[in-house]
């Protein structure tokens, strides 16, 4: 067989963008009509049954959001009309490469995932406990995942893999450095702040939109583990899932404190980057904290597969008032996530009862697997129709959103602002570390860079190092010094400190 195959569609088809997808402008919102995003994603969300392929590990339980502060000046959804209002919510917090025997001391990003039961329908709000992601456009979501699980020929977890994927994808530096910093392994999931990672937008009663971010505080502290203690708690690997339950039954309920950061349509066209990256924090400085509500957990399920392994999660999911962004990673995951669920629980997945909207649901959807609801009964299965009153609420028409490009390609030609992927590691590493941080995150660099073999070796480690220059360049003389590697082979030519 000849080396030099041509990337092809599983039908054969060549095709040359592998890793951007098609978009309205460099900034703009995906088109549906990049087959190659959609192919990527069906096959890699069919890819384990019935596991989830990420986010496989986690535990769940039910509580309330009530709202302490008012922002109707921002969003006119129901679920934050007024001060004191409380909604049923559900919480699942998972850990995301492993499966579901791994550790819960895995250094690994945690999954934060709440589920708000609100009258205008259940909004799903998926994110992590990292403000950012590897990655900023979800055709590269498949391949990033690969490198997190199993080698295909040796069947083990490879540091080859992970560290050849983070080196050709410079981006992924901001996300790695919290990834192997002590945020990688926290002290469960009641002592972790959570994100909405993503970039949301919210409408007012005015029609008005602005961007925003989702923070959610934990009230219980933050605490987490170093290295040699993650490792020394491999031995007990269900721990965190046992603290959040134990606490719940001993009534020492969790509580997080949501906040957004706002930002105005206007300011988003004039940000120095792009504010819709997944891989970039907003300036709290710029763009400050608004106390929106608090999160408490306070029921456990009486069943963990009905209710935590059966829960499904969407960030297509939103509600009248919230809305989406060009984010180009939410974008991808509006579709990828919705079609895991269908594939891994059912096309009636939102039927089950943890997933099920406790108000009135009413549409045309009929038949299917593990139908339960008693199928529309004699009802009309088609719209519109002379015998039933379901009619469309003008109320809840969304406003107009408007474009800033006409032009539909792959990536931005001409977008090297757009790639800094220096800047904001080099202040996670300078000014948010402390001294003590800053030795965990270089010896828990050292010990993982230290799994790269083969006969890559030398080119992955020295590519994955001149990232870390250009991070800091003590960050890289450190971490060059651990691995004993030769500081004139690395230094990069132009530094950005």
């Amino acid at each position: 067989m000849s080396d030099n195959r041509k990337l092809t569609t599983a039908s054969g088809i060549p095709y040359y963008h592998h890793e951007d997808t098609q978009s309205v402008g460099p900034r703009g919102p995906l088109l549906l009509q990049d087959f190659i995003l959609h192919e990527k994603m069906a096959h890699f969300n069919r890819e384990r049954i019935p596991e989830r392929i990420v986010h496989a590990k986690g535990s769940g339980a039910y509580g309330t959001f009530t709202v302490t502060n008012d922002i109707t000046r921002y969003s006119r959804a129901k679920v934050f009309s007024e001060v004191g209002k409380q909604t049923g919510i559900f919480h699942r917090m998972s850990t995301v490469g492993g499966e579901k025997g791994s550790a819960d001391s895995e250094r690994d990003p945690r999954g934060f995932a709440l589920k708000f039961y609100t009258e205008d329908g259940n909004w799903d709000l998926v994110g992590n406990n990292t403000p950012i992601f590897f990655i900023k456009d979800p055709k590269k979501f498949s391949d990033f995942i690969h490198t997190q699980k199993r080698d295909p020929y040796t069947n083990l977890k490879s540091a080859t893999m992970v560290w050849d994927f983070f080196g050709l994808n410079p981006e992924s530096l901001h996300q790695v450095m919290f990834l192997m910093s002590d945020r990688g392994t926290p002290y469960g999931f009641r002592h972790m702040h959570g994100y909405g990672s993503h970039t949301y937008s919210m409408v007012n009663s005015n029609n008005e939109r602005v961007y925003v971010k989702f923070h959610f505080k934990t009230q219980q502290g933050i605490r987490n583990l170093n290295g040699e203690q993650a490792d020394q708690l491999r031995t007990d690997p269900d721990y965190a899932q046992r603290d959040l339950l134990t606490a719940i039954d001993n009534g020492n309920f969790p509580r997080w404190t949501m906040n957004i950061q706002v930002m105005t349509v206007e300011q988003s066209k004039a940000h120095p980057f792009n504010p819709f990256d997944l891989t970039k924090t907003w300036s709290q400085k710029d763009y400050p904290l608004i106390e929106v509500g608090t999160i408490e957990l306070n029921e456990n399920p009486q069943n963990y597969f009905a209710e935590v392994e059966q829960a499904a999660f969407a960030p297509a999911h939103v509600v009248d008032g919230i809305g989406y962004s060009p984010d180009k990673m939410l974008q991808g995951r509006i579709l990828s996530y919705p079609d895991a669920q269908r594939y891994r629980l059912g096309g009636n997945y939102e039927q089950i009862p943890v997933n099920r909207c406790p108000f009135m649901v009413s549409n045309y959807q009929r038949d299917g697997q593990m139908r339960v609801d008693g199928n529309g009964g004699k009802g009309p299965n088609y719209f519109p129709n002379s015998f039933d009153d379901i009619k469309p609420d003008a109320s809840y028409i969304a406003p107009p959103e408007i474009l800033d490009s006409n032009i539909a390609d792959w990536y931005d030609r001409n977008g090297e602002g757009e790639n800094d992927h220096y800047t904001q590691p080099g202040i996670f590493f300078r000014e948010v570390l402390g001294d003590e941080d800053k030795k965990h995150l270089i010896s828990n660099i050292v010990g993982a860079m230290s799994g790269i073999d083969g006969p890559k070796r030398d080119l992955i480690v020295n590519r994955q190092l001149c990232h870390f220059f250009r991070a800091d360049i003590q960050l890289g003389m450190a971490i060059a010094q651990g691995l004993g590697i030769n500081l004139a082979d690395v230094m990069p030519q132009e530094r950005h400190a």
